[in-house]
């Protein structure tokens, strides 16, 4: 939970660059844990990002939302703390705690002051050793989750997101939503949440990025202090992703004015040799927001729509190039042909000269904007090691970029980007299967 002061060191800390090159140290500071340093000392504040092999994909069948109920109490009370005592503890020294349930890894981003960080690091360390787990607070977080997915319910983006993942994924347990559903979080009780705790909150695995106003000697008689006391042991491997879905076209009816469209297909892993060719294409063809062919053809040529786009999402286990679009009930279906339309012309040809040479000018332009704080850097690095990245990942990241020819784009577009296999959801109902429209068309 942020409190006020956390919010406004938060933005204190988002308004001062570091200064100098970012050098990344590896620090052998825990065992078990993977732990990258930065020495910075512009500012005198601290940030790290810190990822447990805790997220919903470890989620069991028929408590789904149970990495990201215990997520949720990590700052609820831990030791003899209860919950109100732990938030002021917090709050009385402007120390920022968020946790994030993601599908592989439950992420907790820490910024605090120089001052502050031996109490803060002591903190978080006692969370993940001796969480309480209290029945108020329980209720309490629970009514919370319910309340959020209630409304994720309601809205037809979020709607089609979850319908998506499951239609792709199928069995795998990528396909539920970190958040859960109703009756999974209903079902989820404490020692639910103390077992996950105690198997998953553990230094296999884990993944500590820590930049800021400190030394590496400092840095890691904090992160031992901390997180020494975890057990050693690690969770097993999430399965591989071995099938997806068949393409096809679903539709989830729903009685709203604009739809919302998910459409995506299979990437290719993190690592494999066409990782940067096809993060490459797909900023052409629908990540460059104003300057792709998506939104070209969709929004600016036929005012379709205000907003189309799609990303490439590299799961430890999967990768997914996916997209959305909103757009009119009468609208929607020509917005996807159109969008199918795009992928093939870019399956057959690749790209042109002026496209890639654009793309390479944005995304290697744009990456030093990653590292503006202490802050954004702790969050690059805990991605990249999620990822499965090397801390020189950082120095060598633009020249793959630049790397990446006309002939790459070509090979990878006919590899990954055939919209016969694409698989689409659409929430909400189009206006030629929408009842009303159909008594209209009654003589």
């Amino acid at each position: 939970m942020k409190t006020r002061a956390a919010s406004v060191l938060l933005s204190l800390m988002l308004a001062f660059a570091p200064a100098g090159a970012t050098t990344v140290k590896t620090l052998n500071a825990l065992k078990g844990a993977t732990v990258w340093f930065v020495e910075d000392h512009t500012v005198p504040m601290l940030a790290m990002e810190l990822s447990l092999p805790a997220g919903s994909a470890y989620d069991p069948p028929g408590k789904f939302g149970l990495a990201s109920f215990a997520g949720a109490m990590l700052d609820e009370g831990a030791g003899n703390l209860d919950s109100k005592v732990f938030h002021n503890a917090l709050a009385n020294r402007a120390i920022n705690l968020s946790v994030t349930a993601e599908r592989d890894d439950l992420t907790i981003a820490l910024i605090c002051q120089t001052a502050d960080a031996k109490e803060a690091f002591r903190l978080l360390g006692l969370a993940l050793r001796h969480a309480r787990f209290d029945a108020e607070a329980i209720g309490r977080v629970r009514a919370q989750m319910l309340q959020n997915i209630q409304e994720q319910d309601e809205d037809p983006e979020n709607i089609a997101e979850k319908a998506f993942a499951a239609a792709y994924f199928a069995e795998h347990p990528y396909a539920h939503s970190p958040d859960g559903d109703t009756a999974g979080v209903n079902a989820i009780n404490v020692d639910d949440l103390r077992n996950f705790a105690r198997s998953h909150w553990v230094r296999g695995g884990l993944k500590i990025a820590l930049s800021g106003d400190t030394n590496a000697q400092t840095a890691s008689a904090l992160i031992a202090s901390a997180f020494s006391g975890l057990p050693g042991s690690s969770p097993p491997t999430v399965p591989p992703v071995t099938h997806t879905g068949k393409p096809a076209v679903t539709v989830v009816d729903l009685d709203v004015p604009q739809p919302n469209a998910v459409f995506g297909l299979k990437g290719v892993p993190r690592s494999d040799p066409d990782y940067v060719p096809s993060y490459v294409a797909n900023y052409i063809l629908g990540g460059a927001d104003f300057s792709s062919r998506l939104t070209d053809e969709v929004r600016v040529r036929r005012g379709l729509t205000y907003d189309v786009s799609t990303d490439v999402d590299a799961f430890r286990r999967a990768s997914v190039i996916e997209g959305k679009v909103a757009t009119r009930r009468d609208s929607i279906r020509q917005s996807v042909a159109i969008i199918r339309d795009v992928f093939k012309k870019f399956s057959a040809s690749g790209a042109t000269d002026q496209e890639l040479a654009d793309a390479k000018t944005y995304l290697t332009g744009s990456f030093p904007l990653s590292f503006a704080s202490n802050a954004s850097i702790a969050s690059q690095l805990g991605s990249f090691q999620q990822q499965g990245l090397g801390p020189d990942y950082i120095a060598k990241r633009n020249s793959l970029i630049n790397a990446v020819t006309l002939d790459d784009i070509r090979r990878v577009a006919k590899r990954l980007f055939d919209p016969a296999n694409l698989i689409v959801v659409i929430a909400g109902t189009p206006a030629e299967a929408h009842p009303r429209a159909a008594a209209k068309k009654r003589p």
